[in-house]
């Protein structure tokens, strides 16, 4: 025995206390070897956590940044109503047909109001049946004012009485509306009286083919 103390196991060698090793160093390395590892893993091991925080609160603050408002023109176009909002049209009555209007034609007034907004311009106005085409007088696309109502004349053309119906239960027209906000087409149930305008109209027209 010397002074030195007792020997360390050699490389590739154990030394056990209790069934456990004592020496955790990985195999082939020396202390110095074994100290320099464990120095550059700790740095390794710091740098990685100083990013996982910087990248945690850089998170953070952009979850809690306000967000700017909108823009003010974008406000402004958020309050513009929808056409279909601000549009009503109501029956008025039949109407003498236009002269120069071809056979199987009848033509009925209706009244477009506008009731607030910007104005609003009607770019096409149809109908559900195959066998009808539609005009209109003034010719779409025309525009309406806020505050303000239209006569629109509607001029309908029977072109195959084959597929214009006898009576018109529940007939309507569809009206494409345009303004600053949108475009909708919107359907206008005109009521009773125009149904029953519409089936007389439609029986005069095709009397020979209804019967």
């Amino acid at each position: 025995m010397t002074g030195i103390g007792p020997p360390e196991p050699g490389e590739g060698t154990r030394a056990w206390d209790g069934g456990r090793p004592r020496n955790p160093r990985p195999p082939g390395r020396t202390r110095a070897a074994l100290t320099a590892w464990y120095a550059r893993h700790r740095r390794i091991t710091v740098t990685l956590a100083a990013a996982a925080v910087a990248l945690a609160g850089g998170g953070y603050l952009y979850a809690t940044r306000p967000h700017r408002p909108p823009p003010p023109e974008h406000r402004a176009h958020a309050q513009v109503p929808y056409p279909a909002q601000v549009v009503d049209m109501t029956y008025l009555d039949g109407r003498t047909t236009p002269a120069g209007a071809p056979p199987r034609s009848f033509s009925f007034a209706v009244l477009l109001s506008v009731a607030s907004g910007p104005p609003v311009t009607v770019t096409r106005v149809t109908q559900p049946y195959a066998g009808l085409s539609v005009k209109t007088e003034p010719a779409v696309p025309f525009r309406t004012r806020a505050g303000s109502a239209r006569k629109v004349t509607i001029t309908m053309h029977v072109t195959e009485c084959e597929k214009a119906p006898q009576n018109a239960g529940l007939p309507f027209l569809d009206v494409t509306l345009r303004n600053t906000r949108a475009i909708q087409v919107q359907s206008f149930i005109l009521g009773p009286r125009y149904a029953q305008d519409l089936s007389h109209a439609l029986q005069v027209a095709c009397s020979n083919k209804f019967r």
